[in-house]
């Protein structure tokens, strides 16, 4: 009688075991899924990221100082005659 006892005590004993391991393992899911979600978010960032500095270093590549005061040069030609246009509406 005494060892039915002494096993119903090793059995109560596992299964409080067996109850705290479950909820441990179910905040540590939560906890991989929470970490899961972030990283998910911070590789997307910084494909953002490394797409954009690509981009800049794209930009930079192709386009020389020279080209920079073309471009510049054609914008101001450009606004002067978007000037000369509206100054002769206003007329």
């Amino acid at each position: 009688m005494q060892e039915l006892q002494l096993l119903n005590e090793k059995l109560d004993l596992l299964l409080k075991k067996y109850t705290a391991l479950q909820a441990e393992n179910v905040r540590l899911k939560e906890t991989v899924s929470k970490q899961l979600k972030s990283i998910e978010g911070l590789n997307s960032k910084l494909s953002s990221l490394e797409e954009n500095i690509g981009s800049a270093q794209i930009g930079k590549a192709v386009i020389s100082n020279e080209e920079k005061n073309g471009v510049r040069k054609q914008i101001d030609n450009v606004i002067g005659e978007i000037d000369k246009i509206l100054n002769t509406l206003n007329d």
